[in-house]
């Protein structure tokens, strides 16, 4: 199998900029930034324990370049998002990902280990596609072999709603064989970090 390509899609945790509906759901904006800075540093830690190759795809412009919320970032290249909507934003870093193995990923989902990219890594030997299935009805992880051949499988999806992986799901051939990961909690709103502060504390 070629060499995988990891894609973060991660803003810097600044108020106004990242965790808007965190922070407005909890009504506390510092401590939505605490929760960004805290699942970034997890997200970024577990991107470079593999041999993957990692692109952070990130905004605004001053976020391409120094130290990203704090973190050097050795071995993982910066990426404009671009502009437009997720959908455009996630199409362009599949158009600029090499052929082979290709997943995407946030920085939302606290759990997400190294162990747990190289267990999607394994499913794609035996699959064409992976999901990582989040709580909400999202995905904290979405892997595919891109072909030369590939088409866009974001077309049309409810993003931030119950029906994202649903949708991005009825996208792909039917051929393909799909596998899931274990679910985790993407935290996006209040009840998801409670969720996962009690789970954490059980």
């Amino acid at each position: 199998m070629k060499r995988a390509t990891l894609l973060i899609y991660a803003k810097p945790p600044y108020i106004g900029l990242a965790k808007t509906r965190l922070a407005k759901s909890l009504g506390k904006p510092v401590t939505a930034r605490r929760i960004a800075m805290m699942s970034l540093a997890l997200t970024l830690r577990s991107a470079q324990q593999g041999s993957w190759r990692t692109r952070l795809y990130t905004t605004p412009q001053r976020a391409l370049s120094g130290r990203f919320a704090g973190h050097a970032l050795p071995g993982i290249q910066r990426y404009d998002q671009g502009a437009g909507d997720l959908t455009q934003r996630l199409n362009k870093g599949l158009s600029e990902a090499p052929i082979g193995p290709v997943l995407f990923i946030g920085a939302d989902a606290p759990d997400l280990t190294a162990g747990l990219i190289r267990q999607s890594l394994r499913a794609l030997t035996r699959h064409d596609a992976v999901f990582g299935p989040a709580r909400d009805g999202g995905f904290w992880l979405f892997g595919v072999h891109k072909t030369h051949h590939s088409l866009s499988m974001f077309e049309n999806v409810r993003w931030s709603s119950p029906h994202a992986m649903a949708d991005v799901a009825r996208n792909l051939p039917d051929r393909m064989r799909i596998a899931y990961l274990p679910e985790l909690i993407d935290i996006d709103e209040a009840e998801d970090w409670q969720a996962w502060s009690k789970a954490r504390a059980d």
